[in-house]
């Protein structure tokens, strides 16, 4: 079967990819071994949420996937606090002080994921769907011919690997990746709340780990707990009653009392370099593309920030010409190059900084935190570069 373009990996980067290619004659594949529609539609709460900034959420709507989700699961972040780890460093970020509605809207990644699984239904005829594994692909140099384990072959002028952080698209492309594990866990959960989140979002460099608080509906937040893995593997133990205690505690009970609503869920963390985003006929994007720290809550946003990238740059690709042509990908890698080194060196280093426990090292950091919360023109700086 031939296809314009094939891409490998129905997360939320890459089914939002198929929602930008807006070029009603463009034939796509889309190869993602778990069915993508299988998840789960009822009103309970999913422990894994995304901090949306609001470029995403402009790109969201211009698909139209942001009108299909529930407007009552989508929570506004007007305020962001970040403590040090002293109790007495902090550095405050608010909306208004840039004249911006909202910081950020926390949304949980099953909304996310269903509402654009629905606006994917409206692609017609454009669209097949493989929900198989890939087994082999060869890069020649007229398009790429992909063999799935039913032995179906596959054929298209671009394959977008959008397969996560251990891509298998990036292997079969031989495109060199620095990863490193972060030897933490990212421990999630949600709870209830005795006091309103008031919409702020809460972080706290702690020497245990970075601790963060997304505000959810109501009196309700999501948690994000990055921890070495012992510390990570004894909180995904404790009873409900033990892990609020120890969530209260760790926030110094800024929220008061909390009941849990999901069971803890650890997710491993890891730092992803690679040495190009594109290869004749290939191209990566997201977690294939690059693999940062979650402290500063903008690993999907990148994400996004890719695919909508790559959809303008195919978009206005003339139809007699080659999707998979290696200079128009490199307009696309030349685009999205800055950004991602920006994210990766800010999101390492901070982790490396808080992550030291060397005293001096601890002190010069927590001053760092209070000297950067006086100087207005680097917090807008900081912020300007979270809101694409």
């Amino acid at each position: 079967m031939k296809f314009d373009i094939v891409i490998v990996g129905g997360g939320l980067v890459g089914m939002s990819l198929v929602a930008a290619l807006k070029k009603i004659d463009l034939r796509i594949a889309l190869i993602e071994p778990y069915a993508i529609s299988s998840l789960p539609s009822d009103s309970s709460w999913d422990s894994r949420v995304y901090a949306i900034s609001p470029g995403s959420a402009d790109f969201l709507k211009q698909l139209g996937i942001w009108q299909q989700i529930d407007s009552q699961r989508i929570t506004p972040v007007y305020d962001m606090m970040v403590y040090g780890d002293d109790h007495c460093a902090q550095i405050n970020f608010s909306s208004y002080e840039i004249g911006l509605p909202q910081l950020a809207y926390i949304v949980e990644n099953r909304q996310l994921q269903n509402s654009t699984w629905n606006v994917l239904n409206a692609h017609g005829n454009h669209l097949q769907i493989f929900s198989e594994k890939c087994q082999s692909a060869s890069f020649l140099d007229s398009h790429v011919r992909i063999q799935l384990e039913s032995g179906e072959q596959i054929e298209a002028d671009l394959v977008v690997g959008a397969d996560g952080i251990n891509s298998w698209v990036r292997k079969q492309a031989n495109i060199n990746a620095s990863k490193r594990s972060y030897e933490q866990i990212g421990v999630v959960a949600n709870f209830e709340t005795e006091i309103s989140h008031r919409h702020i979002a809460r972080q706290w460099f702690r020497r245990d780990g970075i601790l963060a608080f997304l505000p959810l509906p109501d009196k309700r937040i999501s948690i994000v707990w990055s921890t070495d893995e012992q510390h990570a593997h004894e909180l995904c133990k404790l009873t409900p009653e033990d892990l609020c205690q120890r969530v209260q505690e760790a926030s110094l009970n800024q929220l008061g009392k909390m009941k849990l609503i999901t069971p803890p869920v650890g997710f491993p963390l890891n730092f992803l370099h690679v040495d190009q985003l594109v290869k004749p006929r290939v191209v990566l994007i997201g977690d294939a593309a690059h693999g940062i720290h979650p402290l500063a809550g903008q690993g999907v946003n990148l994400g996004l920030r890719d695919a909508r990238k790559l959809a303008n740059v195919i978009n206005s690709q003339h139809q007699s010409l080659d999707y998979g042509d290696f200079i128009m990908l490199r307009r696309y890698e030349i685009a999205r190059k800055e950004d991602i080194l920006a994210l990766e060196l800010v999101t390492d280093g901070l982790q490396r900084l808080f992550g030291n426990a060397n005293p001096t090292v601890a002190r010069l950091r927590n001053l760092g935190l209070e000297i950067t919360n006086r100087l207005p023109f680097i917090k807008n700086h900081l912020m300007q570069h979270a809101l694409n």
